[in-house]
């Protein structure tokens, strides 16, 4: 196992070694297809949209900054593409919203509302492996990246180009919503 960090080798890219792309591949293709699967719900359309992600990233490997993290970058070409591939399914439907009122009305957390504990951090992801389809896409991601990809939220502010406040926004709407769906425990 390559025990470089993902940094190292997107430079080793940068400079041309071309075979260490297959690194990169390798370490992410699972994690990026796990996400499509969640963000898109259609395995026929899921390996040919992770395999433009990698197209993508590999063809614009030299706007990669090394001082920053490789994840959040190979993550944020993900999400466009996930993004598109949502309009143009929109597109075909003919239902297209361009509103996001958590980014202009972002509404500040409690300290309790941010806390998770283990358990309820548990909860959600069991939650969310359940009802993910039934949730709006804009909700739907960030509790992805969060609960199932670990990622905290400067990643996801990064990869989704929002605010971090607009982040905690949306988690915590998003597990409004799931409550809604997914009958909590108590």
């Amino acid at each position: 196992m390559d025990e470089r960090k993902d940094e190292d080798v997107a430079v080793l890219v940068q400079q041309g070694d071309v075979e260490s792309f297959r690194v990169l591949v390798e370490r992410y293709e699972p994690r990026i297809a796990r996400y499509a699967r969640r963000f898109l719900f259609q395995g026929d359309d899921v390996k040919d949209i992770v395999q433009e992600v990698f197209i993508k990233a590999y063809v614009n490997i030299k706007s990669f900054d090394s001082d920053r993290r490789f994840s959040p970058w190979l993550y944020r070409i993900a999400h466009n593409e996930f993004v598109n591939a949502g309009r143009k399914r929109q597109k075909e439907r003919g239902n297209i919203s361009l509103f996001d009122a958590d980014v202009l009305f972002p509404h500040l957390m409690t300290a309790e509302e941010a806390a998770d504990t283990g358990a309820v951090r548990e909860e959600l992801k069991h939650m969310l492996t359940d009802s993910l389809e039934k949730l709006d896409a804009k909700y739907r991601e960030p509790l992805v990246l969060y609960y199932l990809e670990d990622m905290d939220y400067k990643a996801i502010s990064d990869i989704l180009h929002i605010p971090v406040s607009t982040v905690g926004v949306r988690l915590q709407r998003g597990k409004t919503m799931l409550k809604k769906i997914y009958p909590w425990k108590k």
